[in-house]
């Protein structure tokens, strides 16, 4: 801190202060009189940068000696340095004279907070000439490489979006903070009373799980929810050109410009599974379907099948948290450059491994309207359109034209709208659009209506209208779910009739509009109740009336470009007509949605499907079928690996040494018996595991029974049949159907087991994770058959180089 001045250096400090400002305004004056042309004048006078520094040090010098008396030495040497700095960055600019220079610098002795305000500003302009001119730099260089690399500016407008795409995309853009279902119900209740009850639906089993600290977009992992370590088995790649165009001559569209295109791979392991749980499916037991997730926690159709049993069952949070599960399931493989926020990422719903997330996205959003939480349901959908707009498989529009009104974003809605009637040409062929779909029409009317502050009606009337003209067979419905009162005139009049299925109609077109039409009035009558919007559609609905056509029907031909359009795609476009029975038949267990099966064709209804898979688009590249599972491998079936990794394996499942060694004594004392274990003691060990202890036990009875004669003694079985493998094929036998010896397993785990068994698994990913074996009911199966082991001379023997052989005591009653 420099030392305080007295009343007379204060004096004269001022005095100072006063003429050097006095100084730097007639500067200034002088400098703002001067031309451009005198100050570039000024500057050619000093050679070079170093003459502009060394003048600026003189003047500083000079500036010095005149302000000594009036400071210490200590602020001397401050003063001095501050000089440097100022000197410093006045050297680049060549546009500075010298009587800027020495004005600065009495400026900056003069002022304690640096530099003024205009040297401050000086300085900026020349640090945004210099970015421009590294920008132009980088220009100049881009330019070069495009000279040099021809090919690669031929291949930029393939990639880059147009100006409207670019806005669907925005528009397709996914908000992820918005994808929390729990902090919607926090802002709703409060986080004490979701706390609350997150707190008493909480198992003490669960509680003493630790937290998953995986981070995820679609989901929030819960402690209770298997290590993250075991997911395995799927990867992303991008689609190649030959693939894209394919798939737009199968569906005769044209690219839209900035989409990229993604699919899902499975693994030879995955695969694997995926094959058992179809076989578990057909074999209509659902215990089975938590054994396989046993062993593979992380399947999404098996995590799907399992929410679908739990909705039946109607515990619809633990069905929820299965589709949490799957959701998380496909998120980890969304690597790389794949994302939701850029609202150009698309999945080909054509390829098999693509669809259980499109069915898990659905799932999520019947489940979240149920739950009440519209905003996160309304952004699920939004990415569930998004991941395939061109055909949008699951009918997402069908959910958006009544979440975009309930969730307060009507001019999403409105921007949809017109970001699709912006396209023109062939660009937007072949894909199902806003302007041809009921709900859509209405609902743009409704958010229109929402929009207006002051009691002039006059564009959603217009907009309503239109929609009435278009579609006028929402009407009756959406009165009577609304309970709005329509004239009876109007009632009878014949373009309002109801139908109830597709048996009175000639065309597949008006049935699939009939169905939109009831679909849109089940789902979005609740918006229609308030008194000012019912009776604003009553009058525009008895003012309308008269225009229409008295041969208005189900049968009669389209009258206006939307109703055209709509014909022309869903008669002519089968996979955009599977779209809409696609999306009735998902939520048929989930809503009132079976009762318009009527208005499906039979042969679709009545056609083989897996609820795994919901009727396969009839543009698919594959399905689950003997070809997709061809070459895959049978992940329960052990791997015949060299000794030491064999004995690695046995010392993982068994820790017990001395144990350990006691079953590959009795597997090497039994020949008859190990000869039907192709896999050797690992496949006996992993067997016996999964066996109930009253099972094993009468397994060992007939392997003791047997071991004296060596032979089957004639008892009919067959040569080379294991004693006792009845009881395998009773336990295993929903898994032993096309797989062979080696495919056995349980199906009858309990779901808390499973979890308590999850706490112990080894997360170490180079090695293969294994769960130790029940080595109590192990040992005292053997124990009770050959007598408990010395374990102190078993140990000796063992340090000692000698094995540890069976030692029968008590003998076999």
């Amino acid at each position: 801190m420099p030392p305080r001045l007295n009343k007379r250096q204060q004096r004269e400090l001022e005095e100072l202060q006063a003429l050097q400002a006095t100084s730097v305004a007639e500067a200034e004056v002088n400098l703002e009189e001067d031309s451009e042309d005198d100050v570039l004048e000024q500057a050619m006078r000093v050679p070079c940068s170093f003459g502009a520094l060394v003048a600026g040090q003189e003047v500083d010098e000079s500036d010095g000696e005149q302000s000594a008396a009036a400071k210490s030495s200590k602020s001397k040497k401050k003063r001095k340095k501050k000089k440097s700095t100022a000197s410093s960055l006045a050297t680049p600019a060549a546009a500075l004279t010298p009587v800027e220079t020495s004005t600065s610098a009495a400026t900056e002795s003069s002022t304690p907070g640096g530099l003024s305000k205009k040297e401050k500003k000086a300085i900026k302009k020349q640090k945004a000439k210099a970015a421009k001119d590294d920008g132009d730099d980088l220009d100049k260089a881009l330019a070069e490489l495009a000279l040099k690399h021809p090919e690669l500016k031929q291949s930029m407008p393939a990639t880059i979006a147009t100006t409207t795409s670019s806005t669907l995309f925005s528009l397709l853009s996914v908000s992820l903070q918005h994808l929390d279902s729990e902090a919607e119900m926090r802002r709703f209740f409060g986080s004490k009373v979701i706390s609350a009850s997150k707190a008493s639906s909480s198992s003490a089993a669960a509680a003493r799980r630790q937290h998953n600290n995986v981070k995820s977009n679609l989901t929030r992992p819960q402690g209770t929810w298997w290590p993250a370590s075991h997911r395995q088995g799927l990867a992303l790649r991008a689609l190649t050109d030959d693939e894209v165009e394919k798939y737009t001559r199968r569906h005769a569209q044209e690219d839209v410009a900035g989409e990229k295109m993604w699919t899902v791979e499975y693994s030879k392991k995955y695969t694997g599974f995926t094959n058992l749980f179809i076989q578990m499916v057909m074999s209509g037991d659902p215990d089975g379907l938590f054994g396989l997730l046993r062993n593979f926690p992380y399947h999404a159709d098996t995590l799907l099948q399992l929410s679908e049993v739990y909705f039946h069952r109607e515990e619809h949070s633990t069905a929820s948290d299965f589709i949490d599960r799957a959701l998380f399931t496909y998120e980890r493989a969304f690597l790389g450059s794949f994302n939701f926020t850029s609202g150009a990422n698309r999945l080909d719903f054509d390829h098999v491994e693509n669809r259980p997330f499109f069915l898990a996205i659905h799932r999520q959003v019947a489940d979240l309207q149920r739950r009440g939480c519209v905003r996160t349901a309304f952004e699920f959908a939004r990415l569930l359109y998004g991941l395939d707009p061109s055909t949008d498989p699951h009918g997402a529009l069908l959910h958006l034209d009544y979440l975009a009104i309930k969730a307060g974003m009507s001019q999403w809605l409105l921007d949809v709208w017109s970001a699709q009637s912006n396209f023109t040409g062939d660009e937007w062929k072949g894909r199902p659009h806003v302007r041809a779909l009921p709900g859509w029409a209405y609902a743009r009317a409704l958010a229109i209506y929402s929009q207006e502050e002051s009691h002039d009606h006059t564009k959603s009337t217009k907009a309503l209208r239109e929609a009435i003209q278009t579609f006028p067979s929402v009407v009756p419905l959406l009165a009577d779910k609304a309970d709005i009162s329509l004239p009876g005139d109007i009632r009878g009049h014949s373009a309002f009739r109801i139908y109830p299925d597709a048996s009175g109609l000639s065309k597949k077109s008006d049935a699939i509009l009939h169905l939109l039409s009831h679909l849109y009035a089940q789902r979005s009558s609740s918006l229609w109740k308030p008194k000012q919007r019912a009776e604003w559609f009553a009058e525009t609905v008895t003012s309308t009336a008269p225009t229409l056509s008295s041969k208005a029907s189900g049968n009669t031909s389209p009258t206006s470009p939307s109703s055209s359009l709509f014909h022309k795609l869903y008669a002519e476009m089968p996979s955009l007509a599977y779209s809409i029975y696609r999306h009735v038949i998902v939520l048929e267990s989930m809503s009132r949605a079976g009762r318009l099966f009527g208005f499906i064709p039979s042969h679709v209804t009545s056609s083989r499907q897996l609820a795994c898979d919901p009727l396969p688009p009839p543009t698919r590249v594959n399905e689950y079928d003997g070809e997709f599972f061809k070459g895959a491998e049978n992940p329960l079936e052990p791997r015949m690996g060299s000794r030491r990794d064999n004995q690695r394996l046995l010392e993982r499942m068994i820790p017990d040494p001395v144990f350990r060694r006691q079953l590959q004594d009795f597997f090497a004392a039994n020949p008859q018996f190990a000869q039907r274990f192709p896999g050797g003691i690992v496949e006996f060990a992993q067997i016996a595991g999964q066996m109930p202890e009253d099972a094993l036990e009468d397994l060992m009875v007939a392997v003791v029974n047997d071991a004296p004669n060596g032979a089957d003694n004639g008892q009919g079985r067959m040569p080379g049949q294991m004693p006792g493998e009845d009881f395998l094929e009773e336990m295993f036998q929903p898994m032993a159907a096309d797989q062979g010896e080696g495919h056995r397993h349980d199906p009858h785990v309990d779901l808390e087991e499973e979890e308590d068994h999850d706490e112990d698994v080894d997360e170490d990913e180079e090695e293969e994770e294994v769960a130790p074996l029940p080595v109590r009911i192990l040992r005292n199966v053997m124990n009770r058959f050959w007598g408990a082991p010395a374990a102190e001379d078993s140990s000796d023997d063992e340090r000692h180089g000698e094995p540890a052989g069976l030692r029968d005591g008590a003998g076999v009653d």
